[in-house]
């Protein structure tokens, strides 16, 4: 009987400390964009496979609140005198979820993997000669000549994000998806708990070193306050509202505008702009096909549209929204309206000129629609709206968004399969000048989705890669919004500003370009 009684106290007593762990342990539970189904963060230039990849892997650089660039994975950058070697030290004790140690070697093939697709990353390597690694610590990248891209473009803050993974995956085609999910960052990805379109687990990695600086947007000491973090993808946003007020979520990413009452009106709740610097709605033409293969029938569109329209459509107060004809962001240093001063304005007239000069033979637009984030959803019937007023025909076909995505990479004629446009948006970080935003990038097969293809962006681009001088970056700005308006690449449809919505217990939440979820504590 006495050693029964041993066993029966023994098995009570581990049975309250497994049952204290329990309770000790905080979940953020956290409503994001959109649903999760690409996970491989360089072969997508979608946000909610960026975000994703912040919670998994980690950067060489990161831009902080300032908008400078510091040190992530980095302990100590070198510059040669002749500025065409740069030689980065890693920190140390950096680890992969596996356990095994990073090196530079990883580093370099994940290099070179991102700069295959990214927009900002190919032109960096055009002035490279060599990305090598000689000793596990130490990444020397040789220039051709100077530029002010290598720092800039390798902690570049949104899509595509050049994030640091293993050598065995970075060597990944990277036009195939990654299978193997192993990063470095501050967050492990459990597969095993993965339910698409349900539930999304991430848990704090107990070996991540953060830096030992404050955080600052990308930047800084990446400090996990929770043991385990629920992405919980609710399609309905009234339902991730009412769970948000009924305490079953903790945090919301992006709550649609019209339901920003229902949070400020509780008690328990409250909002962040968790993204100053905002975002930019965004039409992007295909031209590999007809009839925007011709330079006219898209400039038709920069007539046809007017930002309000669109950002009433879908943002409807004014305290959110600014017109804005710069394409480089209003408010940053390189605005400039050249160009574009009698565009955006619904001049039907002009459009319809346009079109007829061109001979557009009323090819049918195939324009794709996302129905599933409500910042996007009104965005596609306003411009079958005001295409078809200027003499287009618009076959408007709907689907959600990770359909589109997928979609968009496709380059097959539109009615096999392909597309003609789709509208989107971009966080104004991607946007602050020509070798950053990828929709300009016009080097044809290097191009993203849409396949521009022109010399004189393409030499204006690397202009500036090269200027220091900012009254000559500010001019080559100026030259390439001046041709663009020749030369569409996409049309840019406003600014816009959102909050995200969070019980009055979550706390920390480190203002960015992406949302980030280190530092956030659960009360």
């Amino acid at each position: 009987m006495r050693v029964s009684w041993k066993l029966a106290v023994g098995a009570a007593m581990l049975a309250a400390s497994v049952a204290g762990a329990a309770a000790q342990q905080t979940t953020l539970r956290f409503v994001p964009h959109s649903d999760l189904k690409i996970l491989d963060p360089i072969w997508t230039t979608a946000y909610i496979t960026r975000n994703h990849g912040y919670m998994v892997y980690d950067t060489l650089f990161a831009m902080d609140a300032k908008g400078e660039i510091q040190p992530q994975m980095v302990d100590k950058t070198d510059i040669s005198a002749d500025k065409l070697t740069y030689t980065l030290t890693l920190r140390d004790g950096l680890a992969w979820h596996d356990g095994a140690p990073v090196t530079a070697e990883d580093c370099v093939a994940s290099i070179k993997r991102w700069a295959a697709k990214d927009s900002m990353g190919q032109k960096l390597m055009t002035f490279v000669s060599a990305v090598e690694a000689p000793d596990a610590k130490t990444i020397v990248i040789k220039l051709k000549e100077p530029t002010g891209l290598v720092m800039l473009a390798l902690g570049k803050p949104s899509s595509n994000v050049p994030f640091m993974m293993p050598k065995r995956v970075a060597e990944t085609d990277p036009n195939k998806q990654i299978e193997d999910f192993t990063g470095s960052g501050p967050f492990v990805f459990k597969k095993d708990e993965w339910q698409p379109g349900s539930k999304i687990v991430y848990v704090k990695f107990d070996k991540y070193v953060p830096r030992s600086e404050p955080p600052s947007a990308l930047a800084g000491g990446k400090v996990v306050k929770v043991d385990r973090v629920e992405w919980r993808p609710i399609r309905d946003h009234q339902q991730s509202v009412n769970a948000l007020i009924a305490g079953e979520i903790d945090y919301i990413e992006a709550p649609p505008h019209d339901l920003y009452p229902l949070i400020k009106g509780d008690g328990n709740l409250k909002t962040l702009n968790w993204n100053p610097l905002g975002n930019q709605f965004t039409f992007r033409f295909n031209v590999l096909h007809k009839p925007f293969d011709n330079p006219k029938v898209r400039q038709a569109l920069f007539y046809a549209f007017n930002q309000e329209d669109f950002l009433k459509a879908v943002v409807g107060s004014e305290e959110y929204y600014k017109q804005c004809k710069a394409i480089f962001i209003c408010g940053s240093p390189l605005e400039t309206t050249a160009g574009m001063e009698d565009k955006l304005e619904s001049n039907m007239k002009k459009a319809r000129e346009l079109l007829a000069e061109a001979k557009y033979d009323g090819t049918p637009i195939v324009l794709m629609h996302s129905t599933d984030l409500q910042v996007l959803t009104n965005l596609a019937p306003v411009a079958k709206s005001l295409m078809e007023k200027a003499g287009f025909k618009v076959d408007m076909q709907s689907m959600d968004w990770q359909s589109l995505v997928a979609r968009r990479a496709k380059k097959d004629a539109p009615d096999k399969g392909g597309w003609h446009a789709f509208l989107t948006s971009w966080v104004s970080a991607d946007l602050l000048n020509p070798v950053m935003m990828g929709f300009l990038n016009a080097g044809c097969e290097k191009a993203m989705f849409g396949w521009p293809c022109d010399e004189q962006i393409e030499k204006l681009r690397d202009d500036f890669a090269k200027a220091t001088d900012a009254a000559k970056q500010k001019e080559i700005v100026a030259a390439v919004q001046k041709r663009v308006a020749e030369y569409p690449t996409h049309v840019h449809l406003g600014q816009w500003y959102s909050v995200g919505g969070m019980r009055k217990n979550v706390d920390g939440i480190v203002p960015a370009p992406a949302p980030v979820l280190w530092n956030i504590s659960v009360k």
